[in-house]
């Protein structure tokens, strides 16, 4: 009796894992998908003063500073793009905030536009603590420079620079308001396509009998080798959002995010 309970125990654990591995490998065909974001690229800019600072990992990042010319300025906005993009966008985004008397700072995150590049770091649309450590760098050069760091400080970002300027607001006190468009937290969209991708290879009726824990469980174990596959950490994102709550944010999402 002993014998036949542990082989229909290990049974059991072969389908666990063999089920698993399944899961997983779905998951992360999802993960390493970058949907097409076709980013406009956005030609370089007279008005800005060039910029450069450095950042974790030896690495300098470039951008330009946009300054009040005629009127004090009421505060100073860091932009952080999305992926695909560069810091010459942010006058397309960040008009509006130029023109009510804000001056405005734009980078370009690591491995894109004229920022150095990591070796070994290709950036997708997840958000990543390289993107964080950025924003947080450029918040060290703002608050360095003898005008800039004088000033009222926000964070306005788009897509995963939204995440990374989210994150950033949360860990940095001088930070006081933050606002972005498209922001997305990782295991939420992981958790709403990988549902939507196992039906077509899973039967959907089988799937209903998984419960919620265990499929979560998985796709936290694909997030977790995809790190290592990549080189990388993600940030959960969720957890440091606890951290905003006595910050004005605005969360900006349009019908097609």
């Amino acid at each position: 009796m002993i014998w036949v309970i542990a082989a229909i125990f290990g049974l059991i654990l072969i389908a666990e894992i063999a089920a698993n591995w399944w899961a997983v490998r779905v998951i992360l065909s999802v993960i390493d998908m970058a949907p097409p974001f076709n980013v406009e690229p956005h030609p370089p800019c007279e008005m800005g003063e060039p910029i450069s600072f450095p950042t974790t990992h030896g690495l300098t990042l470039r951008g330009s500073v946009y300054r009040q010319i005629d009127r004090p300025s009421r505060g100073l906005i860091i932009f952080c793009h999305e992926l695909g993009g560069n810091h010459w966008s942010a006058l397309s985004y960040c008009e509006g905030l130029w023109e009510a008397g804000f001056d405005i700072l734009a980078f370009d995150f690591r491995n894109q536009g004229e920022s150095d590049a990591l070796p070994g770091y290709e950036p997708l649309h997840w958000l990543t603590w390289y993107e964080v450590q950025d924003v947080l760098s450029a918040i060290r050069y703002a608050r360095q420079d003898e005008q800039l760091g004088q000033m009222p400080l926000g964070l306005f970002g788009i897509s995963r620079g939204g995440g990374a300027a989210l994150a950033a607001g949360a860990l940095t006190p001088c930070v006081r308001c933050v606002a972005c468009e498209g922001a997305f937290a990782m295991e939420d969209v992981v958790w709403h396509h990988g549902q939507r991708w196992m039906t077509l290879y899973a039967n959907p009726y089988l799937m209903a009998l998984v419960p919620d824990w265990h499929i979560r469980a998985t796709m936290r174990l694909a997030c977790w080798l995809n790190q290592f596959r990549r080189r990388c950490r993600y940030p959960n994102l969720d957890r440091l959002l606890a951290r905003l709550r006595d910050k004005p944010v605005l969360l900006i999402s349009g019908a097609e995010d």
